[in-house]
């Protein structure tokens, strides 16, 4: 089964039918190139430039779906005009297929046709003259030049533009994709860090509020319910301070700094204080040599504390907790230890969703430190490792989940 032909472009038939039409108006108006007693003219005669004028017509139609065999064919045309009268309808549509070979074709073929015209240009201008040895000579390097090279070196420009304009759409695509991409990557990062925020500044209060309120359902004792209504009620204010401040971050839309009130090492004493009102057992040693400490690492510190008073709170057995801090050079780190019985007596608690031990080691990451969490000599102990200067950052491993 043959081949279907390629179908023109509606542009190119408009160029063909347009050529073809000025063609015939030429013939019949007796308008030719050339005298009939030329001695180039080997067919005389109005009616001989048709047949070229037609093939070159037929090679317009297939000027940008069949460059190189519009090309080719329109070259043989061109030839067989030559030696007739001649038509300026055909030389001008010849003009247009070269061009058009350069723009549409194959990039080995418009990087050929330029310089294999060029090479015909020079050799028409320099061979008639070196034969015929007088200036009209030149004249046919001219005419091989604009009919020729002129097309094939303006293809080649317009070709080389579109290139470069193609190229530089791609880029800016590329840019617009990476751009968004990095937007995307920004909005995940600033959610992970108000999730943080969230769960570390309000989940050590409803936690406190959940063991209270069970503790207060489960025991029928009046005292013991004004006690826990009392610790409920400070820890649920306490919270909605916590949740407002954090609002009050996200409708100012300051995503590059902390919340406004971003706690520090000095807060660890009421912080502390705190969980003793919730019924822990809590000692805090902050060693002296601790010194200035970045505000992002005392950030990470406290709320490394707070979230493992909460689970202490939540899942640690009746014993004392210990919170020690200490800072060590060479190179300078902050270590922050805090260890709490294992395991828990049945009684009231609270639920845990295991974002707790997420978060903190989310928290010690950033900043290149290292963080561990685990049972370790009948205790469970959370450790992390927070560097004071730009370091390398390494990986601790954590069990998932909040404590068992």
């Amino acid at each position: 089964m043959a081949a279907a032909l390629p179908r023109p472009h509606r542009f190119d038939v408009y160029v063909a039918c347009g050529g073809l039409l000025g063609g015939l108006v030429l013939m019949a108006l007796g308008l030719a190139l050339r005298p009939a007693d030329e001695p180039l003219v080997l067919l005389p005669g109005a009616w001989a430039v048709l047949p070229p004028l037609v093939v070159m017509s037929g090679c317009e139609l297939l000027r940008r779906t069949a460059p190189r065999t519009a090309l080719l064919t329109g070259t043989a045309a061109l030839a067989l005009d030559t030696v007739t009268q001649g038509s300026v309808a055909t030389v001008l549509m010849f003009t247009d297929v070269v061009y058009a070979a350069v723009l549409y074709g194959p990039p080995a073929s418009a990087r050929r046709i330029p310089r294999i015209t060029g090479l015909l240009t020079v050799a028409g201008t320099v061979v008639p003259y070196a034969v015929w040895r007088v200036p009209e000579a030149l004249l046919i390097g001219v005419v091989i030049g604009a009919v020729a090279y002129g097309p094939a070196a303006t293809g080649w420009i317009v070709r080389d533009h579109r290139d470069a304009a193609i190229a530089a759409r791609l880029h800016a695509d590329q840019t617009a994709l990476l751009a968004e991409m990095d937007r995307r990557e920004a909005v995940v990062a600033e959610r992970a860090r108000m999730a943080r925020e969230l769960h570390d500044m309000v989940a050590n209060h409803l936690s406190a509020i959940a063991i209270h309120s069970t503790a207060a359902l489960s025991i029928d004792d009046p005292k013991t319910s004004h006690e826990a209504l009392g610790v409920i009620r400070e820890n649920s204010v306490d919270g909605l301070a916590e949740m407002r401040r954090l609002i009050g971050i996200l409708r100012d839309g300051g995503g590059d700094r902390e919340p406004a009130a971003a706690p520090t090492l000095d807060g660890l004493d009421a912080l502390v204080d705190g969980a003793r009102a919730n019924g822990l057992d809590v000692t805090l040693d902050i060693g002296t040599g601790t010194g200035r400490i970045p505000a992002p690492v005392e950030l990470a510190a406290y709320r490394i504390v707070q979230e493992s008073l909460t689970n202490a709170l939540k899942h640690a057995r009746p014993g004392p907790v210990t919170v020690v801090l200490a800072r060590h050079d060479g190179p300078p780190v902050l270590d922050v230890e805090i260890g709490s019985p294992c395991g828990r007596e049945d009684g009231p608690r609270a639920p845990g969703s295991g974002a707790g031990l997420v978060g903190m080691r989310e928290r010690a990451t950033l900043l290149g430190g290292t963080f561990t969490a685990g049972p370790h000599g009948g205790r469970w102990t959370v450790h992390a490792s927070l560097p004071l200067a730009e370091t390398e950052g390494h990986h601790g491993k954590d069990p998932e989940g909040d404590r068992p």
